[in-house]
C-alpha cells in the first residue's frame, strides 16, 4: 500500500467516522432532549430522522452518478458544508417544521458523505482494486458509535443538545471539510466528463435485482437491531444489565469482522463473505431460542461480525461483479431498496416485537437467510464493461 492511499484511507476514515457519528447516529441520544424541548413526542424525532432516510435513498443513484463523472472530492466537500448546515438548523429548531426540515437538510448530506458515496469515491480512484481501501475505511467508521455516542452525550450533558449540534457542525468544517477537500485527488477533465455526459442506461436484470434484494434485507436487520437490539434481548430473558452488555459488544465484533475479512478472506470472492455473513445473525438467534437471555453476549457478537461484513460487501459485491464503470451509479440504484427499508425497518420491528417480544428473532433470522438465498442465485463472475 501506497502512502497516497494509506492517506486517503485516513482521511476517508476519519471524516466517515464524523459523518456517522453527527448523523445517523445522532436521534439515539437526542432524540429525547429534542423531543422534550419541542414539546412533542419523540416519535416526532426518529419520524423525520426515517424521512431523511427515504430522502437519500432517493437522491443515491444522482449522487453516485455525480461521483462517476467528477470523482469524490467534490461530492464529500459538499457533504461537510450540507450536513454542518442540517445540524445548525437542528440547533436553532424550535418548531416542529424547522426541526423537520434540518433532518430532511441531513438526510441530503447523509446522501453525499455515508458509505455510498465513500465506497464511489474510492472505485473512482481505484476502480477493480478499491476493495482493500473500501474495506480500510470500515475498519475506522466502525467505531463511529463507539465514539459518536459518548461525545454526544458527554455534550448532551455539558453544554446541552443545541450547542451538541453546533459543535458537530463546527467538526465538520474545522476537521471534514479540510480533510476531503485537500486528500481526495482531483479527476482530471472533469468538467469535459460532464459536458458531454450520457445518462447511462444500467438494466435492472436478474443479478441487479437480487443484489438489490439482498442488501434490502440485510438493511432491514440491521436497521431494527440498531433501535431494538436491547429491547429484543431483553424480551428473549436477558436482564437490562446483560441486554445493554451485549449491544456494547457489537461495534468491537463489527471491527474484528471486519480485519478477518480484509487480512483473509479478501484472497476469495466477495459473494464467499457475503454469504458468511448472511448466516450468522441466524446462528446467533438460534443460540439465543436454545439457551435463552443468558446466551446475549454471543448473540449480539455473531450479529456484529456479519453486519461488519455486510457493510464492507456493499461496496465490494458490485464492484466484483459489474466492474467500474458507472459504479457509483450503479451503488445507488441497488443501494436505494436497503436505505428504503432501513428507514421503516424501526417502526415495524417495533409492532412486531409488540406481538411476538423474543420470537421476532425468527423474522429477522428468516430475512437474513431469504438474503443468503439470493445470493446462492448469483454468479460470481465479472461481467464486461
Amino acid at each position: 500500500m501506497s502512502q497516497r492511499q494509506l492517506s486517503i484511507i485516513l482521511a476517508l476514515g476519519t471524516t466517515q467516522t464524523l459523518a456517522w457519528a453527527s448523523s445517523y447516529y445522532l436521534p439515539a441520544i437526542l432524540a429525547d432532549p429534542i423531543a422534550q424541548d419541542l414539546g412533542v413526542s419523540s416519535n416526532w424525532i426518529f419520524g423525520a430522522f426515517s424521512a431523511s432516510l427515504v430522502i437519500s435513498a432517493m437522491l443515491g443513484p444522482r449522487v453516485g452518478r455525480q461521483i462517476d463523472l467528477v470523482g469524490g472530492r467534490q461530492v464529500l466537500s459538499a457533504s461537510n458544508l450540507t450536513l454542518a448546515g442540517g445540524l445548525v438548523l437542528l440547533g436553532f429548531a424550535h418548531s416542529i417544521p424547522v426541526m423537520v426540515i434540518a433532518w430532511l437538510l441531513l438526510g441530503v448530506g447523509m446522501t453525499l458523505g455515508l458509505y455510498d458515496a465513500a465506497f464511489a469515491a474510492l472505485g473512482r480512484i481505484y476502480g477493480t482494486e478499491a476493495r482493500g481501501s473500501i474495506t480500510g475505511i470500515t475498519l475506522m467508521a466502525g467505531f463511529a458509535s463507539t465514539i459518536g455516542w459518548p461525545l454526544t452525550a458527554w455534550g448532551l450533558a455539558h453544554i446541552g443538545w443545541r450547542d451538541t449540534c453546533f459543535a458537530w457542525a463546527a467538526a465538520h468544517i474545522l476537521i471534514g471539510l479540510p480533510l476531503n477537500f485537500l486528500v481526495l485527488p482531483e479527476v482530471k477533465g472533469a468538467k469535459a466528463a460532464v459536458a458531454e455526459a450520457v445518462k447511462p442506461h444500467i438494466p435492472i436484470d436478474r443479478t441487479m435485482t437480487l443484489l438489490a434484494f439482498t442488501f434490502a434485507a440485510a438493511w432491514t436487520v440491521t436497521g431494527a437491531m440498531a433501535a431494538h437490539l436491547p429491547r429484543i434481548l431483553e424480551a428473549t430473558g436477558a436482564t437490562p444489565l446483560e441486554a445493554i452488555s451485549a449491544g456494547a459488544l457489537v461495534g468491537p465484533a463489527q471491527v474484528a469482522a471486519r480485519i478477518f475479512e480484509a487480512s483473509f478472506l479478501s484472497r476469495y470472492h466477495p459473494l464467499l463473505s457475503t454469504r458468511l455473513a448472511c448466516i450468522t445473525h441466524p446462528i446467533g438467534a438460534a443460540i439465543v431460542a436454545v439457551f435463552g437471555g443468558a446466551a446475549a453476549s454471543v448473540f449480539a457478537l455473531f450479529h456484529g461480525s456479519g453486519n461488519g461484513v455486510l457493510t464492507i460487501a456493499r461496496g465490494t459485491l458490485p464492484l466484483a461483479i459489474f466492474g467500474p464503470k458507472d459504479y457509483g451509479y450503479r451503488l445507488g440504484i441497488i443501494g436505494a431498496p436497503a436505505r428504503m427499508a432501513q428507514a421503516v425497518a424501526p417502526l415495524a420491528f417495533g409492532l412486531l416485537i409488540d406481538l411476538m417480544g423474543g420470537k421476532v428473532l425468527i423474522v429477522s433470522s428468516a430475512l437474513s437467510l431469504a438474503a443468503l438465498t439470493a445470493l446462492f442465485l448469483i454468479r460470481a463472475e465479472r461481467r464486461a464493461a
